[in-house]
């Protein structure tokens, strides 16, 4: 069947002028959770392959979402519902007449169900990687958490857990709890829990029962065996950020109800807002009408979908264009590592060449053995043609003819469009692409493509690289390797374990050593390429100090590739290579290693580099992200460093930080970010991560941070102490003997706008995101990391403390808040940590009088601060920080409500037990008293 594009010019022009004036979230199809007349459209759950099949985990995903559904439609007052769900079931999984696939896979999914280690337990969680009110990555669910309904006791009904979930996901809000700080004193001096609402009561426990709080909390140290349990039946209504769990709880936390003082990650990313402020300002709630009437909207409905074969066709530009710069000879290499080690065992792959008019090379071959692989190879292009002209749809429609020789239909398979030359038409088939129902990754090779060929990625839910025209960079090869099934399957996915160029000098080497670590080892590649002539002379020793040489690798004369592939599983350890230039004149000396886990029990580090938006106008700046994760669980500690590759110029290197300030949200969560404005021209940039870890117990998070359901140990219910099971306790992970390294490409963006150089500073001080205030005696004490001049780059200049006892007026109105002298403090190099001291009652008169008429009452003072740089550009103004001003040192802490409570509770009892006790006693006594005299009467009588 062929495809056959009906628009003509005039109308594909006018299809992709309007397609180019969406958002890049509605174009992007594989994420698109629409909203349209209060339902959300297209939310996609997907299982991870390794999960055991049971239908009654589709059952229950079912049950969830629909109870959330209704829970969600009341808590945002009638506004937004789901209306249709798709659950994307593991090819793995027996057929049973599901859907097919089309676009959607797993590593697009909103909603992940998959397997997580013993030490992590089953907490739901949701990957948040940006500020207050922005979207997240992805919600994550365990199996065990779907299947064993006994964890409802702790984590709560599972549909107001998702509901929970999601806020963080859509709406970029955060918990209003925290494990870390679980109380604080608050501005009245009392010890209060952190929750939200303050409304929510409960009691103190330890070992021998009921407890007030000093015999918990000691010198603000929470004493071990204690613990804070809520009543089961509450009067508050909110938070469902906080515990959902409560009967009770059905809205989240408003303007009225808020806890501002609470240390929890809400108040500090969102400035003290309370999330339903956050969630009210989202385009979801603002463009959203309450549905008339009091009925439930209808459950949503769900479809089942499941991938079929994978098949996948190579679309390769054989035009006159394809000759510059050593393209076709970078292809060729690239091409052969991804036909010989990237693409997975049992996939359908063809092979298609265009120029003017498109051919097919190889038909649909599917992979069982290496001689499948080299087969493939051997369909590659050997030379470009004489064709000037490039006509990209005439090669995307011949790959749509390829892969559908497999089921008659494009769905669910995948076009990987190498290309060289601007297509003025491209418009023409963007409409038959995006309706094909097939997922387009597309390279660019050089400036001229790049914009346009990525139009047909973005409306299919592809990824789109951008490769510069610089033989000694490797991001091809590294682009292809990137490109993986979608599965969600890390263990059969091969990584990129080394990416080494180098311009070499006659007879001088090129010499290194590279880690394979314990976690992989199977099906392991070594690949070594070159410019021209022969290869160089190659030594490889593994860790046992076996040593293999050029003879021992595959040559491929014509592709200057050679290859080893290591049998079994390699060695671990360190390896080393050296590569001797012969050549009489410099060589791009290239070296790339990949491998695939060495076992289905240990999960293998990976690295996901991606931006937060993939284009830009100067001097907005881009945020790379690296997602570092071992399984599903963050690595700490590793060394991340971006490389951006612009379309003229040097490439420009950045370390990424994962430090909690700056472009990064939360601290330690695994997720490495930096914000990049070295732009030196407009046009493309290409974004490679490189990440190295050395030996280490601190490897991976426990718990793992960020934002999760809290499980609840038990409550109070009629007076009773009610115990839920212990949850799951972690462990320490077993020390990796060799540290690893990880390579991948995180695509490319594009950046409009940027002046001719040198253009005037336009780039101010990142915003401040972790402030903190804490009292000592009557002093503020106030800390934060430091910004740069340009964002998280550089020095800053100056910084612009406030204060004041109003909220509203530190927040909305800062220029008119009361100013701290800082005129002392000298600001550090950013990601320094700064400290800065100063006694709030000598600031200014103006708080000296507003502190007269209430001495004696404890008080909160507001602080917050904004950075300047030498061209006088100011950053935005800081997180609040909040301290209580309390009572005289010499006066005790205030016990809280919920302790008078208590406190009272107790004193009833002992006054009531004395009482009886006086009673019983003085019964004793009279009875006593009463025997010798009825014995006198006795003997009288008688």
């Amino acid at each position: 069947m062929t495809h056959r594009d009906s628009t003509g010019p005039v109308i594909g022009l006018k299809l992709v002028t309007l397609l180019f004036t969406l958002s890049p979230e509605l174009l992007f199809l594989g994420a698109g959770v629409k909203l349209k007349e209060n339902g959300y459209d297209g939310l996609l759950v997907a299982i991870n392959p390794r999960v055991p099949e049971d239908l009654k985990l589709i059952t229950n995903i079912k049950e969830m979402i629909t109870e959330a559904s209704f829970y969600l439609f009341n808590a945002t007052k009638r506004r937004v519902f789901f209306r249709n769900v798709q659950i994307l079931v593991p090819a793995t999984w027996t057929a049973h007449n599901y859907s097919r696939v089309r676009q959607e896979s797993y590593d697009k999914a909103n909603v992940i169900v998959a397997e997580q280690s013993e030490e992590h337990g089953d907490d739901p969680y949701t990957l948040q990687h940006r500020g207050c009110g922005q979207e997240g990555r992805y919600i994550h669910f365990t199996p065990s958490f779907l299947l064993n309904d006994e964890l409802a006791a702790g984590y709560g009904a599972r549909g107001r857990v998702f509901v929970h979930e999601w806020a963080h996901l859509r709406w970029g809000v955060f918990d209003e709890y925290n494990n870390d700080k679980p109380f604080y004193v608050n501005g009245q001096n009392e010890i209060q829990v952190t929750r939200c609402s303050s409304d929510i009561t409960g009691v103190f426990v330890c070992e021998k029962g009921l407890c007030p709080h000093e015999d918990c909390i000691i010198s603000k140290i929470f004493r071990e065996g204690c613990t804070f349990l809520y009543n089961s039946t509450q009067n508050a209504t909110g938070s469902i950020m906080f515990m959902p769990s409560l009967p009770s709880v059905v809205e989240f936390c408003n303007e009225s109800t808020h806890n501002q003082e609470a240390p929890n990650l809400q108040n500090q990313v969102c400035s003290l807002r309370s999330t339903w402020d956050v969630i009210t300002a989202s385009s979801d709630l603002n463009h959203s009408l309450p549905v008339h009437g009091v009925g439930l909207p209808a459950p949503p409905t769900f479809s089942l979908l499941q991938a079929g074969d994978r098949v996948v066709c190579l679309v390769i530009d054989v035009s006159r264009k394809m000759a510059e710069g050593d393209r076709l000879l970078r292809l060729q290499q690239a091409a052969v590592l991804y036909l010989m080690q990237v693409v997975e065992a049992h996939t359908f792959v063809g092979i298609v060449t265009f120029d003017s008019k498109g051919e097919i090379r190889a038909s649909l071959q599917q992979i069982n053995s290496d001689n499948d692989r080299k087969l493939l190879v051997s369909y590659l292009p050997t030379a470009v043609s004489t064709d000037a002209e490039t006509n990209i749809c005439a090669g995307v429609k011949k790959g749509f003819e390829v892969v559908e020789e497999r089921n008659g239909r494009a769905d669910g398979s995948v076009l990987i469009l190498v290309t060289s030359g601007a297509d003025e038409h491209i418009a023409n088939c963007l409409l038959t692409s995006m309706n094909s129902g097939s997922t387009i990754h597309s390279m660019a090779l050089g400036s001229s493509a790049a914009r346009k060929v990525g139009e047909l990625s973005r409306l299919t839910g592809g990824l789109k690289f951008f490769i510069p025209d610089k033989f000694t960079s490797n991001g091809m090869t590294e682009a292809f390797i990137r490109i993986s099934s979608g599965t969600g399957d890390i263990f059969q996915q091969s990584l990129q374990l080394e990416s080494v160029y180098e311009t070499v000098q006659p007879q001088h080497q090129l010499a290194d050593t590279m880690t394979v670590d314990s976690a992989v080892g199977n099906d392991t590649l070594f690949l070594v390429t070159w410019q021209t002539g022969g290869p160089p002379e190659i030594a490889l020793l593994d860790p046992s100090g076996r040593k293999y040489n050029t003879g021992d690798f595959i040559i491929n004369l014509a592709f200057r590739t050679a290859s080893l592939k290591i049998p079994g599983t390699a060695k671990h350890g360190h390896w080393t290579y050296t590569l001797n230039n012969t050549h009489h004149s410099p060589q791009a000396l290239k070296v790339t290693v990949a491998s695939r886990a060495s076992s289905l029990a240990v999960s293998p580090a990976t690295v996901e580099a991606f931006v937060e938006r993939d284009s830009t106008y100067f001097p907005q700046p881009v945020i790379i992200y690296a997602n570092v994760r071992k399984g599903l669980h963050p690595i700490l500690n590793a060394t991340v460093v971006a490389t951006v590759e612009p379309e003229a110029g040097d490439p420009v290197v950045l370390q990424l930080l994962d430090g909690g300030a700056g472009a990064d949200v939360i601290r330690n969560d695994g997720i490495y970010s930096r914000y990049f404005s070295s732009f030196a021209v407009s046009g493309s940039y290409s974004l490679t991560v490189h990440v190295l870890h050395s030996p280490s117990t601190s490897t991976l998070a426990l718990p793992v941070p960020g934002n999760h359901a809290m499980y609840v140990p038990g409550y109070i219910t009629n007076d009773n102490i009610q115990m839920n099971a212990p949850k799951k306790s972690g462990h320490r992970p077993v020390k990796e003997r060799w540290g690893f390294s990880r390579v991948s490409s995180g695509g490319s963006f594009s950046v409009l706008g940027v002046p001719d150089s040198p253009h005037p500073d336009m780039f101010p001080p990142c915003k401040i995101t972790d402030l903190e205030a804490v009292k000592v005696e009557d002093d503020i004490v106030l800390s934060w990391t430091a910004p740069g001049e340009d964002f998280d780059q550089g020095q800053t200049t100056s910084y612009e403390i406030r204060m004041s006892r109003s909220l509203w007026n530190i927040r909305d109105d800062f220029d008119n808040a009361i100013l701290v002298n800082s005129s002392e403090l000298v600001p550090q190099h950013a990601g320094t940590r700064e400290t800065f001291t100063f006694s709030p009652k000598l600031v200014t008169h103006e708080l000296d009088h507003e502190l007269a008429e209430d001495a004696q009452e404890p008080y909160i003072v507001y602080v917050a601060l904004r950075a300047m740089d030498r061209s006088s550009l100011r950053s935005a103004v800081s997180n609040i920080a909040l301290v209580s001003m309390s009572l005289p040192p010499n006066s005790s802490p205030v016990v809280s409500r919920d302790d008078l409570i208590l406190r009272g509770v107790l004193t009833t009892v002992g006054l009531i037990a004395i009482l009886c006790l006086i009673m019983v006693v003085a019964h004793c006594i009279f009875n006593r008293k009463k025997r010798p005299s009825r014995k006198e009467n006795e003997t009288k009588f008688l």
